[in-house]
């Protein structure tokens, strides 16, 4: 009986995810992460659509902001830092070595940093060091 009525409201929170695909795979991807960490396969699926609907609503920059803020990272021609693991939304970059910048008044993003990580523009939570947004 819960499962069903899981599955109901996990499918009305996917309805009409397509108009923001980008934060829809990027939920997704960290959602089924999350919950397969913490309850397996299951967990992995529940995870991966309460993700993609939670992930269009986490989007930071924005459809609007996230072109200007590739075009403007672009320019800035920061170095890049090499990292081995999948950068993508909740990974944690270490303490040393990464040089963080930041973000222009004109983005209205305060609370937030960004840096270049393996030729990627990130924006990152300054205290965490915990990526928040891909700007790929």
């Amino acid at each position: 009986m819960r499962l069903g009525v899981a599955a109901g409201v996990l499918a009305a929170l996917s309805v009409g995810m397509a108009a923001h695909a980008q934060g829809y795979a990027r939920g997704t991807e960290d959602g089924a992460e999350r919950g397969g960490n913490i309850a397996g396969p299951l967990g992995a699926a529940v995870g991966s659509v309460i993700g993609g609907a939670v992930g269009t609503a986490n989007e930071i920059l924005g459809i609007d902001r996230r072109e200007r803020f590739r075009i403007y990272t672009r320019g800035e021609r920061r170095p890049s830092f090499a990292y081995r693991g999948k950068v993508h939304v909740g990974a944690v970059l270490p303490e040393g070595g990464v040089v963080y910048y930041d973000v222009p008044p004109e983005f209205a993003l305060k609370g937030y940093n960004y840096t270049v990580v393996n030729d990627i523009p990130v924006l990152v939570e300054p205290g965490t060091r915990r990526i928040v947004e891909v700007i790929d």
